[in-house]
């Protein structure tokens, strides 16, 4: 793997490994990320969204880049695959959707400021913020986390490299034990699968629990 130092920007060249030459080499890389893991904390996070469920919390999530596209994917897996037997729904937004009200916050105030300004908007205690982030630093996630700290909402991040600025920031923070940012977004995916997955089993169990007490 890379030992590029973990990025204070989006500087692409630090994120990509010159060592792996094949698939045969990235695929191998990925297995020993893979069993690096922190599969505790992976439940942790799990165990966090099963809550807000439970709750009728609302989930925001939020990241740039590939990121974003992560917080789009998370937001339709949760909104729509969890749905079991009528129960009641997810509460889930992603931050990154809204492209006009992004660019106007990134226009009018700053790019730093697009997250925090819409969960100012929207957030509430105890609600869940789940942040995005390859290398930790994006300073827009930083000020979202803080944001959704500031009004008690509970706060999760994905990340890689050794967690950046952002882990200090989240209740919760799987951090991907990797230097490369392909397989730092690879098992994001994977990550935020393996929640989805360990979620609706648990959704599936309190939708059968329910339906056996209405029965009694």
């Amino acid at each position: 793997m890379s030992t590029a130092p973990v990025p204070e920007r989006a500087d692409y060249e630090l994120m990509i490994s010159t060592e792996i030459t094949n698939a045969a080499g990235y695929f191998k890389s990925v297995s020993e990320v893979i069993a690096k893991l922190p599969f505790q904390t992976i439940n942790l996070m799990t165990d966090t969204l099963v809550r807000a469920y439970v709750e009728n919390r609302a989930v925001f999530l939020f990241g740039n880049g590939g990121s974003a596209a992560l917080a789009s994917h998370v937001a339709c897996d949760l909104g729509k695959g969890t749905i079991v037997n009528g129960t009641r729904r997810f509460r889930v937004l992603s931050l990154t959707d809204n492209v006009p009200l992004m660019t106007a916050w990134a226009n009018d105030a700053k790019y730093d400021d697009i997250f925090a300004e819409q969960l100012l908007n929207v957030v509430q205690p105890n609600d869940v913020a789940l942040a995005i982030s390859g290398s930790g630093n994006s300073p827009n996630v930083l000020n979202g986390l803080r944001a959704a700290r500031q009004a008690g909402a509970v706060t999760l991040g994905l990340t890689g490299f050794q967690g950046g600025e952002m882990k200090e920031l989240c209740d919760i923070c799987v951090v991907v034990p990797s230097e490369n940012m392909q397989h730092i977004e690879d098992l994001h995916l994977s990550i935020t699968h393996s929640v989805f997955t360990a979620l609706c089993h648990r959704i599936r169990e309190i939708a059968d629990q329910r339906h056996r007490s209405a029965g009694a």
